[in-house]
Order: structure tokens, then C-alpha cells, then sequence
């Protein structure tokens, strides 16, 4: 017997399997499990079920056409092929593509992106914008050749002749209709502006929609500083951009009826409007007669003179209250000033002299003691009607009545 090296007998394996025509295109169902996505853009998962599990990898070069974001648990359906990774000595799947069992790739692309501008708040009824009243020139973007920019025109133009349509012409379905919708959206912000965005097509598949369910177009809806309304498909048909956008019209003829006011109808509010206005104007009106002749039929109007006598009455009064006030004042204070100088008086050296005493003083100081003078020394008496100077003979002790004198 032969003995074989493990790369010998892995080699001879591998050229087994790849010349098996069965594992050369092959599509197997499982369940998705340990899914990587590496940063040189490759994806690694495993593809098993209740008995059984295989290696997968997907190469960058296929990864990138994936619509969705495979997870853990997903049933899928793998294409490609089977063989033998050498180093491992394993058998790998090779995958070429991944399709949700039981769902379509693109609405479970659309379910994800979804869910995940939703976390985001792209779709939050803050940030959406209010829709001008009168608004005088509208963008559209669409495609320059379909019934959309017919059915936008007939009806803005029905409802108000004088209103300007500016189209930006785009493809609406495609590899290219994203970018150019994202350009467009761009282009009226900044280099042609205009009061409203119209983004619509007709109807159509999921397939036919899809260029407004990518991620670069609703991301360019929502940062639009210009109101959108979203007109894409038919009523039943919804993408992304009509949760983005700030107003969702079913069809595009419905979008132009909600921008764009109907002049006929306007004309007949302001006629009814007009019409209530005169008849509050004359109610006023007959309301202000009214309160003219009751003012006529008023005692100050038809008799002035009355209400000067009472003015009359009523100051002679004020004057009269004055002056009886200014009176009671002045005998107040003159009570008080009297009240005054009693007590000055009372205070006054002066009137003890009338009373008959008398100062003595000695070089102009105050005697109030006998302590203060010595024998034979010079004083002056002040009385009430003169002074008399005199000479110290006799220092006594006591009172007026009772004293003695020391020689």
C-alpha cells in the first residue's frame, strides 16, 4: 500500500469534489450562525441545521451586491460552490450569493434600513417642515419622459395658471437614479431655488422603486432645507422616502393638489369672506349710532352748564375745606409755640433776678460757690434792673436766713 502525505491525500480529495459537477453550482437552505463580516470586506458565517453545519465564506467582490445585512438565525438560501480549503482540510462553501427563505432579498433589505433610520429619528415628525401656503415656483424631480410630469403640470396649471414648474429630469430607476436624485435634491437647495420639491415616479415593483428606498436618497430628503413631498407609485406602494419626506401624497397629481392652492376656491373664500366683513362692518357700525344718540340724549351734552355748576360746587368746597385746614394748622402751631416759650421762660436766668435774686460774678465767671472767693476781693452783683460792684468783708456759712461769718 501507498503511503500519502496529508497535503497528498487533501490535494486528491479536493480534485474529487471539484471535478463532481453536483457541487459546482449548488443551493443549499440553513440556518445563518457566527456571521463576520471582515474589514477587507469579506463575510465568513456558518450555513447548519438540526444534523449538520458547513463553513462558508463570500468573497468582497460578491459581498458588496448583498441588498440586506445578513444576522444570526436567518433562514437564507446560499448559491455557489463546494471545495476543499487545503490548509484546514476542510470542505467550504464558496458563496456567490444569499437570499432570505420565505422572503424577498429587497423587502428584507427594506425592513432592515428601515428599522435602522428609525433608531436614528430620520423619520420623527419634529423634523418635519410645513408646506408654504402660496408657494410661486416648484421643483420636481422625476423622469422628463413619463406621465408624472404631464399629471403634476395638468394639475398645478387647472388649479393655478400663474404657478411655475421647474423640472429637474432624473432616471428613476437604475444603478444611476439614486445619485441623480441626490444631485437634484442638492441642486435646488443651492443652485436653483425654489418654494417646494416635488420627488415622485409612478407606479411599479419593489424592483422598479428601489432607487427611493436607498440609503443616500432618504439621508438627502431629510437633510433638504427645502419642504419635500414625496409622490412616488401609486397609493398603495410605499418607500422610504415617503416616510422621510415632510408630506407623503399617494399619487402626483395628489401632491400638486396639496402644494398648490386652488385659485377658484380662494376667490370664492375671499368673496365670503368679504361678505361677513361687511356685514360685521354695518353691525359696528350701528352699534357705534347707537351709542352716539344715547351720548346725545346725556345730561352733559344737552345741558353743559349743569355739569360746570357742579364743577363750581365741588371746588368752592375744596377751597373752603383748605382753609379751614390751613386755620387749624396755624392755631395748632401757634398752641405749640406758646406752649414753648413758657418753657423757655421758665429756663431764663433773667427771671429769677425780677424775682428779686441776684448774680455774682468776679472777672466775669459765675460765683456758685463761697469756695470761689476770698476775703476782700472785688465782685459784682447783677440785679434785675442794674449791677453794683462791692468787696469781699465777710465769708459765711448757712443759708439766707440762718449763717454765720468767718473775719
Amino acid at each position: 500500500m501507498n503511503i500519502y502525505s496529508v497535503s497528498e491525500i487533501t490535494k486528491y480529495i479536493k480534485r474529487l469534489i471539484d471535478v463532481e459537477q453536483t457541487l459546482q453550482t449548488v443551493l443549499i437552505r440553513g440556518e445563518l450562525s457566527n456571521f463576520k463580516k471582515h474589514y477587507s470586506g469579506h463575510c465568513y458565517f456558518t450555513l447548519k441545521d438540526q444534523q449538520s453545519s458547513i463553513k462558508c465564506v463570500m468573497f468582497k467582490n460578491k459581498a458588496q451586491f448583498l441588498k440586506f445585512m445578513p444576522q444570526d438565525g436567518m433562514q437564507i438560501v446560499v448559491s455557489g460552490y463546494i471545495t476543499i480549503f487545503e490548509r484546514d482540510g476542510q470542505y467550504q462553501l464558496y458563496a456567490d450569493s444569499l437570499f432570505p427563505d420565505g422572503i424577498g432579498e429587497l423587502s428584507l433589505a427594506f425592513a432592515q434600513l428601515k428599522e435602522k433610520l428609525t433608531m436614528e429619528g430620520l423619520f420623527d415628525s419634529v423634523h418635519k417642515k410645513i408646506l408654504p401656503y402660496f408657494p410661486k415656483k416648484i421643483g420636481v424631480i422625476t423622469s422628463a419622459t413619463g406621465a408624472v410630469l404631464r399629471d403634476i403640470y395638468t394639475v398645478s396649471k387647472r388649479r393655478n395658471p400663474q404657478i411655475q414648474l421647474c423640472l429637474y429630469p432624473v432616471k428613476v430607476q437604475g444603478d444611476e437614479a439614486p445619485f441623480e436624485i441626490v444631485h437634484a435634491i442638492a441642486a435646488f437647495n443651492t443652485k436653483f431655488p425654489v418654494d417646494v420639491i416635488i420627488v415622485g415616479r409612478g407606479g411599479g415593483s419593489i424592483e422598479d422603486l428601489w432607487a427611493f428606498n436607498d440609503e443616500k436618497v432618504v439621508r438627502a430628503v431629510f437633510e433638504s432645507a427645502i419642504p419635500i413631498v414625496s409622490a412616488v407609485g401609486h397609493e398603495t406602494d410605499y418607500t422610504l422616502t415617503d416616510f422621510v419626506s415632510d408630506v407623503r401624497a399617494a399619487t402626483p397629481s395628489q401632491a400638486a393638489e396639496l402644494i398648490v392652492p386652488d385659485v377658484k376656491e380662494l376667490l370664492h373664500r375671499i368673496r365670503i369672506l368679504r361678505d361677513k366683513m361687511d356685514i360685521k362692518v354695518k353691525h359696528i357700525l350701528s352699534e357705534k349710532r347707537h351709542r352716539i344718540n344715547l351720548c346725545k340724549q346725556k345730561r352733559i351734552l344737552s345741558n353743559p352748564q349743569f355739569i360746570l355748576d357742579r364743577k363750581r360746587e365741588l371746588l368752592d368746597k375744596c377751597v373752603e375745606r383748605m382753609g379751614q385746614g390751613k386755620c387749624n394748622q396755624l392755631l395748632q402751631k401757634r398752641h405749640g409755640l406758646e406752649v414753648l416759650l413758657e418753657k423757655l421762660l421758665l429756663l431764663n436766668p433773667l427771671a429769677a433776678l425780677n424775682r428779686g435774686y441776684t448774680i455774682a460774678k468776679q472777672e466775669n465767671i459765675l460765683i456758685k460757690s463761697i469756695k470761689q472767693v476770698k476775703k476782700d476781693e472785688n465782685l459784682t452783683l447783677y440785679l434785675a434792673d442794674g449791677k453794683i460792684d462791692t468787696k469781699v468783708t465777710c465769708i459765711g456759712e448757712g443759708t439766707l436766713t440762718n449763717g454765720s461769718c468767718k473775719k
